[in-house]
């Protein structure tokens, strides 16, 4: 059976999940968290993205990103993918491949749902029971986005700059977005549309870039959007 192709746009940003086979783990030492780290900073060089949020977990990686050449997105894994795969398998004396297949990914519209993007990837690590707060995990964005601290990884999304007017009131005004968990019913939201590659947004949304694309995306069956309290828009 043929792949589905991807279908992403200039400078629309995207929700990449890269799986472990099996669900095995892909990092076992903090030296491959941190080779990891080093060439996906390398490959978003060499393929033009921004990487606007991540997170490192045991078995699989998160990546909220954009491009100016959509085609960039769909080659960021790969590239990774195919330094890391042989540093992984030299060191650990394993061979194959470490992924369960190809990474799944979803478009995400940012003026509703890019925030609550950024905030489910760094609270990975708090909903799997492994810290209880999202400062304590070392492998995310959390710290450059939340905390100000240098991550050269870290590309600030327009959006993102527009949370404050300085970096003060940036830093606060994301901060304050992680005092309280995810609403289980966006959480369910985000998992279903990464997972299916339907677009994260309304029905506006779907249709611009079905229209754009000239493809149905995704899963027919469409749902109602998620609102947002006033105040925290995207949050």
């Amino acid at each position: 059976m043929p792949r589905k192709p991807r279908f992403f746009l200039p400078n629309v940003p995207v929700h990449i999940i890269i799986r472990g086979n099996s669900r095995k783990a892909i990092f076992a030492e903090v030296s491959d968290y941190q080779m990891y780290l080093a060439l996906l900073k390398e490959g978003s060089e060499a393929c033009e993205s921004k990487i606007h949020a991540y997170v490192l977990m045991t078995n699989h990686v998160h990546l909220l990103v954009s491009a100016n050449h959509p085609q960039n997105l769909s080659k960021l894994p790969q590239y990774v993918g195919r330094k890391y795969v042989p540093f992984f398998n030299k060191k650990y004396n394993c061979s194959g491949t470490l992924w369960e297949g190809r990474f799944k990914a979803t478009s995400i519209d940012g003026d509703s749902y890019l925030l609550s993007c950024y905030r489910y990837i760094e609270l990975n690590p708090v909903r799997a029971g492994m810290v209880e707060k999202t400062e304590e995990y070392l492998w995310s964005s959390y710290a450059a986005n939340a905390l100000g601290a240098s991550d050269l990884l870290v590309s600030p999304h327009p959006l993102y700059l527009d949370l404050g007017a300085d970096i003060e009131e940036r830093l606060r005004y994301y901060r304050e977005g992680f005092n309280n968990m995810m609403e289980k019913d966006l959480i369910e939201k985000i998992r279903a549309s990464v997972q299916t590659g339907t677009p994260l947004g309304n029905e506006k949304f779907r249709d611009e870039i079905e229209s754009l694309l000239g493809v149905k995306v995704g899963q027919n069956k469409r749902g109602r959007p998620i609102k947002h309290k006033k105040g925290i828009k995207g949050y």
